[in-house]
């Protein structure tokens, strides 16, 4: 089967999988004359009652306002720091929900938010007195095994990546948390434990249909809206709702050596001097973060090696051995386990959900300047979580030429992140000047940033950030969405000057 047949064909089959029967709508509620809301520039406007209920009725999924059942849950991201009351959120079933929702958005010219997992750590799949157009209703997966192929939709989130293509034996790179949403992850580039093997995600997204800000769907691939295709590989949400991916898939053994090696804190600058060294040249199967943490209550602090190796399980004890003599030993969970499993093991330990605060930048060399940096000024607090880990690139990602896609930084080495975390309820300001400062030390050994990690960034730290991508970027930009209703995300801004040069 051709691949834009298989597309087509497998938007009818998921139909059936992935539109909820919405029970318990009550279309007779009660909407004030007016809702005040907000436009994307900030200025102040009014949606009247009649517009709210023609918006309703046109939409198949479900719309909330603040006074509805299901709006306090909705509204949420996990960075609970955030804390934000859009004035509409449309949860949208389907691609003629997401068409509805972004044509009632452009027409007021409402602040626009995407959300799916609700991961963005600076919240910006939500919104104060604007719109949350909310995909998390929109979820199925339709994989063709003969093309190592794999259509899932825009809601998705990666377990369901995973789970739909592991135990067929084929797998591709899918974040490290397996309840993010599969559209973030992508469009933001897409690191994880495959990613030295098989690329970022974004390497191996061959196709998306695309919802752009003139409420058009469309399709794009190398071939057909190429420059759109291009963008949305590192571009981020910028150029519209992605409702569908494709993804190629790899031939892998759904069983992986897996989890954790624990050493003394006492030799955590030594640990991070060894990884600087071995990980560069590491066979590309191997997949190993180094993390530093200071748990709250005073625990003392940890340092460890999560480690994944995707290769032949009879190759695993020689690629492994170096790790175990980095360092003393003292606890040893590597396990030969189901990679689906291994995918959702630091579900737990993921800070989100939490209040939290994370900032990261990519590195070339782990130089003992950094070290000290990160070591020196780690601080356990009795509130306070605080972190700091690589996650690890180089391999195919590295082989991938910085402008290929939107995504740059094809240079690095690692993605280093630092950030805080404590329980929701307790004075934030503390927490967060505190992990201002530790980053203030540690960002000087750094260049750019992860989309996805992005916190608190300037204008102009975001465009420097896309480096000679940047102006390709901007013409796209101007193309698909001139107005930046797409503006909650690392933004690039529209310029219309660009397309005269």
């Amino acid at each position: 089967m051709k691949r834009r047949e298989f597309f087509k064909s497998a938007m009818v089959s998921l139909a059936a999988v992935s539109y909820p029967s919405w029970k318990g709508y009550a279309a007779d509620n009660q909407i004030p004359i007016e809702i005040p809301a907000i436009t994307g520039a900030g200025e102040p406007i009014a949606i009247e009652r009649k517009a709210i209920e023609e918006f309703r009725r046109n939409l198949q999924g479900r719309l909330l306002l603040p006074e509805d059942d299901g709006y306090n849950i909705a509204r949420l991201v996990r960075n609970m720091v955030i804390d934000k009351r859009p004035a509409l959120i449309a949860q949208c079933i389907n691609n003629d929900d997401v068409i509805e929702s972004v044509n009632f958005a452009r027409h007021y010219q409402l602040l626009t938010a995407v959300k799916c997992g609700g991961h963005s750590v600076s919240g910006k799949g939500t919104c104060d007195d604007g719109l949350i157009i909310d995909l998390s209703p929109l979820q199925g997966t339709s994989v063709d095994p003969t093309t190592q192929r794999i259509l899932i939709t825009g809601g998705s989130l990666l377990s369901a990546l995973d789970e739909a293509t592991v135990p067929l034996g084929l797998g591709t790179t899918a974040g490290t948390v397996s309840h993010t949403g599969v559209g973030g992850l992508t469009l933001g580039g897409g690191f994880g434990r495959l990613g030295r093997r098989f690329g970022l995600t974004i390497d191996n997204l061959k196709s998306v249909e695309i919802v752009t800000a003139d409420g058009q769907l469309r399709y794009a691939d190398d071939q057909e809206n190429s420059e759109l295709f291009w963008a949305v590989r590192g571009g981020g949400g910028n150029f519209g709702i992605v409702t569908m991916f494709e993804f190629q898939l790899h031939p892998m053994n759904p069983q992986v050596v897996g989890g954790r090696i624990h050493y003394p804190f006492s030799q955590v600058k030594d640990l991070l001097k060894f990884y600087g060294q071995h990980s560069v040249g590491a066979p590309a199967e191997l997949y190993y973060d180094p993390v530093i943490f200071a748990p709250p209550m005073g625990f003392g602090k940890v340092v460890y090696f999560d480690v994944t190796y995707s290769g032949p399980l009879d190759q695993a004890e020689r690629v492994l051995k170096p790790l175990y003599t980095a360092g003393t030993v003292i606890k040893d969970e590597l396990e030969v386990i189901d990679y689906v499993e291994l995918q959702k093991s630091g579900d737990d330990d993921d800070p989100r959900g939490r209040s939290q605060y994370l900032k990261g930048g990519f590195t070339v060399d782990v130089t003992s300047g950094l070290i000290d940096a990160l070591v020196d000024n780690l601080e356990p607090h009795p509130e306070r979580g605080s972190m700091a880990f690589f996650q690890q690139s180089g391999g195919a990602i590295n082989r991938v030429s910085p402008d290929a896609t939107a995504f740059p930084h094809r240079y690095a080495n690692n993605n280093l992140v630092t950030g805080s975390f404590w329980k929701h309820g307790v004075e934030t300001a503390p927490h967060i000047q505190w992990s201002r400062a530790y980053w203030k030390k540690v960002e000087k050994f750094t260049d750019g940033f992860y989309i996805n990690d992005e916190f608190s960034e300037t204008q102009q730290q975001v465009n420097r950030n896309f480096l000679g991508n940047y102006d390709r970027l901007v013409k796209i930009k101007n193309q698909y969405d001139p107005s930046n209703l797409f503006r909650l995300n690392a933004n690039i801004k529209p310029n219309l000057k660009l397309d005269n040069l």
